[in-house]
């Protein structure tokens, strides 16, 4: 019988975030064992470019560190299930619109549980799942999770879950909303990681028990998780989206001039009183969004939020938002193209179909002009560069 290894906690993928969240889950690189590792994506060819290249570059303040992927990189989480060993937690943080893969193979780890017969037993062998990539999706990715495990007993892969088995299952499906930051600086063979400091992740979604037992784990080794306070993890989400939209969308717009000249810009920059406004009128338009969908109390003070907002901002002031490092990075390869990057369409799509939903007209044309802006500045960027 395969069980999951206690305590053990699996990073999907090695991109800028995941690594961020091992830097810091190993005490710094103190205490790279078994117990943190990488995991891959199914079909993804970074993951078979990691394993060619034979390691992961990370680079702190005093030392570059070449990290053996043999020792840190572990396969796919199906092929992990067959070799016998599955990590308890599974951090899961690619772009937004690679989750919905993960997903999938999630389901079809469950399907080969299925066909082991262990879906019955006491414990199942099937990891918490704890969604960390930035944006507004926890509760469609929830709702696609059952659907695709219905879909799978529809067809007869799997047995029908209800009404024991299926909130056992959907109680590990966690969302880690996240201010962890990280950097990336090159490509393929010369990509250096550089983690930034230690970041507070907040755990929701799930039941209680998954949540507690999350946070007993990763804050043991030396991370920042805690509980999220008792509300929706959409609502969480929300607070965090008005942190990556000030940074990175508004930063983008900032950060090239109108003859398509770009130029790199902190957190701080882009809190400059000058942009005050502008900040203050994205986040009027989030908030009221919010407060359509049941987010924010109908009684809530927008000047509290807003406090909140640039008070996590702040904390971050030296820090180069990653959208900003994306245009940098294809400026410099000579690839970037007029289009929103994942985090910034995870974003401004889910609000945008909110705002509908809502009749928020005026809301809808802020967040359509705000897209129509952007890829007005990325494509004189990419003409002038």
């Amino acid at each position: 019988m395969v069980s999951l290894i206690k305590d053990s906690v699996g990073i999907l993928p090695a991109g800028a975030l995941g690594v961020s969240f091992f830097y810091h889950l190993t005490n710094q690189l103190t205490q790279v064992d078994d117990q943190i590792y990488f995991l891959e994506r199914r079909n993804s060819g970074s993951s078979q470019f990691l394993k060619t290249s034979g390691e992961i570059v990370i680079a702190n303040k005093e030392t570059i560190n070449y990290l053996p992927t043999t020792k840190i990189l572990k396969p796919d989480l199906l092929s992990c299930y067959q070799l016998g060993f599955l990590p308890e937690i599974v951090i899961i943080c690619p772009n937004p619109d690679q989750l919905l893969s993960v997903i999938t193979t999630t389901v079809e780890l469950l399907i080969l549980i299925s066909e082991q017969g262990e879906l019955l037993q006491p414990e199942i062998p099937f990891p918490y799942l704890i969604l960390s990539s930035n944006g507004i999706y926890f509760q469609r990715f929830r709702q696609i999770f059952i659907e695709k495990i219905e879909e799978a007993t529809l067809f007869g892969r799997l047995p029908d879950l209800w009404p024991d088995i299926m909130p056992r299952i959907v109680s590990r499906f966690l969302r880690g909303v996240t201010i962890q930051t990280g950097v990336r600086e090159g490509s393929k063979g010369d990509t250096i990681y550089r983690p930034g400091p230690r970041g507070r992740t907040q755990i929701t979604g799930g039941d209680l028990i998954s949540r507690e037992r999350c946070c007993e784990i990763l804050s043991a080794k030396g991370a920042w998780f805690e509980l999220a306070p008792n509300v929706s993890p959409t609502r969480i989400e929300f607070d965090k989206a008005l942190v990556n939209l000030s940074a990175n969308l508004l930063g983008q717009l900032m950060s090239i001039d109108a003859q398509g000249n770009f130029k790199v810009l902190t957190i701080g920059d882009i809190l400059a009183n000058s942009h005050q406004p502008e900040i203050r009128e994205l986040a009027s338009h989030v908030f009221k969004v919010g407060q359509m969908i049941k987010v924010y109390g109908k009684d809530e003070n927008f000047e509290v939020i807003l406090d909140q907002l640039m008070e996590t901002s702040h904390v971050h002031a030296s820090h180069i938002p990653s959208s900003i490092q994306w245009v940098d990075t294809k400026i410099r390869q000579g690839t970037l193209e007029p289009e929103m990057t994942p985090t910034e369409a995870w974003l401004i799509e889910p609000l945008i179909r909110y705002a509908k939903a809502s009749e928020l007209e005026d809301t809808v044309n802020y967040f359509e002009s705000l897209k129509n802006q952007l890829i007005e500045k990325l494509t004189l960027a990419t003409i002038r560069n």
